[in-house]
């Protein structure tokens, strides 16, 4: 399959830069993946579309404000540093060579948390051996180019106080398409996550997006109807808003996100896909995690079937067999990425471009801000 294949037009208009309030009033293109039938909903008609048993999977990963903007040393000059991942590092009674200038290891001290990131820096001049300074003493050194469009950078505290300064002075991540003044938005502080978030489970640099919809008394109205809600942690990284660079997809190489599934709910997933009834996906990361982590479960006994915590790395396109998902909750897709041929595989690429077509015609919002589907 060819890149292009994916691709559509959209006028720039139709990119949402606001969410709508309250977030069930959103607009929700239902689409019947077997007939190909649109309806054209709200967000809050879905409990129209869910029966006693269904069980919804919600990905509770919670959006740090990962986006850094910093001053060379030395120079001054504007660059910015956006948080990825967590690198684990181990350095032991001596100051290891490999160690960055910046972080004081003391000797005859064991330091098993060294804050060390995987990160995309924005600015001219990135460099290894590059200091970066931050506001309230925050600093951090270059160390390497991953060659990949990544780089690693190691700050000048331990990681607990280094999160803690992040919160304060870090930005939230939003898409490039979101377009704000400069100013830090207070706003996007809370509209850019999910209202389930779970503040155990910070690690996410892009929301999980479809879940952006749901409200307290919505979720209420679905477990009052008899609908169940488990939910797991993917942290959305690289892997899920990384471009594909290839003309062939098939070439497209994935990068690594983690996810956490807690024993008594890959259970309870399995015996209900067992009993049959539908298992429905909130959002592409909730499938992917579903898919990766749990495809190989549904033939065993409940009791074989274990907590997940892994790293996953799956590519879904046009020819995969679902093996755990009967439907999903999702956003409308940026052109040619691979949340889009997640969606073109679950639903067929032909329903998938005719919903989109539909969409633009019917002035549908896109993107993380814009509106929903629920494709069943």
């Amino acid at each position: 399959m060819n890149l292009n294949d994916f691709n559509y037009h959209l006028p720039k208009n139709l990119i949402a830069q606001n969410p709508v309030k309250p977030r069930d009033r959103s607009r929700l293109l239902v689409l019947d993946k077997k007939s190909g039938k649109i309806e054209h909903k709200h967000f809050y008609d879905i409990l129209d579309y869910f029966e006693k048993g269904d069980v919804l999977v919600l990905n509770n990963s919670k959006v740090f404000p990962a986006r850094l903007i910093g001053k060379k040393a030395g120079t001054g000059g504007r660059i910015e540093v956006f948080l990825l991942k967590h690198r684990e590092m181990r350095v032991n009674h001596r100051r290891d060579e490999a160690m960055p200038r910046l972080y004081n290891v003391d000797n005859g001290k064991h330091h098993d948390d060294i804050p060390q990131w995987q990160c995309l820096l924005g600015g001219r001049g990135s460099k290894e051996g590059l200091e970066i300074e931050f506001a309230k003493g925050l600093k951090c050194e270059v160390i390497k180019n991953n060659n990949d469009g990544t780089w690693e950078v190691s700050f000048n505290m331990p990681r607990k106080k280094m999160m803690e300064l992040v919160e304060k002075i870090g930005r939230m991540p939003l898409p490039p398409y979101v377009k704000r003044d400069g100013g830090r938005r207070t706003a996007d502080n809370r509209n850019y996550q999910t209202i389930y978030a779970d503040e155990k489970k910070v690690g996410s640099v892009a929301a999980p997006t479809a879940g952006f919809h749901f409200t307290r008394e919505l979720i209420k109205k679905l477990k009052n109807k008899g609908a169940r809600f488990e939910y797991i942690t993917l942290h959305v990284g690289l892997g899920t808003f990384a471009p594909v660079k290839v003309d062939d997809i098939t070439k497209h190489k994935m990068h690594a996100e983690t996810v956490e599934i807690k024993k008594s709910v890959a259970q309870r997933i399995i015996k209900a896909k067992k009993e049959g009834r539908r298992i429905i996906a909130v959002g592409t990361t909730s499938v992917r995690a579903l898919e990766g982590c749990l495809s190989d479960q549904v033939g065993k006994d409940l009791k074989q079937v274990k907590s997940q915590k892994s790293k996953i790395k799956n590519f879904i396109y046009p020819g995969y067999k679902f093996k755990i998902i009967d439907a999903m909750i999702t956003n409308f897709h940026l052109p040619k990425s691979t949340l889009l041929m997640l969606v073109s595989a679950f639903a067929g690429k032909k329903n998938i471009d005719k919903a989109y077509k539909e969409a633009v015609k019917k002035k549908y919002r896109f993107y993380s801000y814009g509106d929903a589907m629920f494709i069943y």
